[in-house]
């Protein structure tokens, strides 16, 4: 029994994948140097206070997060980047139901179904259009061989390479993410608290002894600037829901005792794929409302 790979998915899943993990690297790109050129617009201005060569860098800076604005805005990265990321999920969704012969794949020669959503999926997702015209995917394309073979299963393999290859990966997976944003939650919070520190510690200095400059007027721009990093990626929020999830993905696994055919089984995988579409329906709506 071989392990699933991201390859055996179909055409449009790997379209979509790629896309979603460019559009979204892009975005934070945009959004960091647009932070950092606002940092560093107050570092100019403080040590250049009535330098031409200050002032004409700043205004240049100022200049250049305009751009970064209308790119952003224009481009629609992250309309695109949520979309694409949802197609992802749809069809990796599908392609593990028609896989384990959940409904509505039960047939066994329910292929032109799996064709139909995925088209589907494509037409109702009309800004991802401009990645990939699926009218030129033939339709033995979209289904590889190993999603066949997988298929052609016994009902006990294909229970046991659910059970490990789907159930498993998502836990872990979920489970990974959840620590990973919980922890770099943490280390911005705490910069950013060091950050409203010091530029106390450099105000009381100051009223001591009105003599000195500090930038203090840097430090405040930076705290915003993490204030606005930690707001963007809503780290606490992203891992509350991935252990949330997490911990349902554990309880569809405690009962997976109780399958013991394959018409409980193609209930089991649809109650469990359909917790799955949950998490990322759910992601995509607060990414459109925020």
């Amino acid at each position: 029994m071989f392990s699933i790979r991201e390859s055996i998915y179909p055409e449009l899943y790997k379209v979509a994948d790629r896309a979603s993990i460019k559009l979204q690297k892009k975005l934070f790109l945009y959004q960091r140097i647009y932070l950092i050129m606002l940092i560093l617009v107050t570092f100019v201005t403080y040590y250049f206070p009535e330098s031409q060569f200050g002032s004409t860098v700043s205004a240049l800076l100022f200049m250049a997060n305009i751009f970064l604005l209308v790119a952003i805005k224009v481009e629609k990265l992250d309309s695109k980047w949520y979309n694409a990321r949802t197609v992802a999920e749809s069809v990796k969704t599908i392609s593990w139901k028609w896989m384990m012969r959940a409904k509505p794949y039960q047939n066994k020669d329910n292929v032109n179904q799996i064709f139909y959503d995925l088209r589907q999926i494509f037409d109702q997702n009309l800004i991802f259009s401009y990645l990939i015209n699926s009218m030129q995917i033939p339709p033995e394309m979209q289904i590889s061989t190993e999603m066949k073979e997988i298929r052609k299963m016994s009902f006990d393999k294909r229970k046991k390479f659910y059970l490990k290859e789907r159930l498993k990966n998502q836990l872990s997976w979920y489970s990974q993410k959840s620590r990973e944003n919980r922890r770099k939650g943490e280390i911005w919070f705490w910069f950013s608290i060091l950050l409203h520190t010091l530029a106390i510690i450099l105000l009381c200095l100051k009223i001591m002894d009105y003599q000195y400059q500090f930038p203090i007027e840097v430090i405040a721009i930076t705290a915003c600037a993490v204030f606005t990093w930690l707001q963007a990626k809503r780290f606490s929020e992203v891992s509350s829901t991935y252990a949330q999830t997490a911990h349902e993905i554990t309880i569809i696994g405690s009962e997976s005792d109780s399958v013991s055919n394959d018409d409980s089984f193609a209930k089991y995988v649809a109650n469990s794929e359909n917790a799955f579409s949950r998490e990322y329906t759910q992601w995509y709506a607060k990414k459109v409302v925020y």
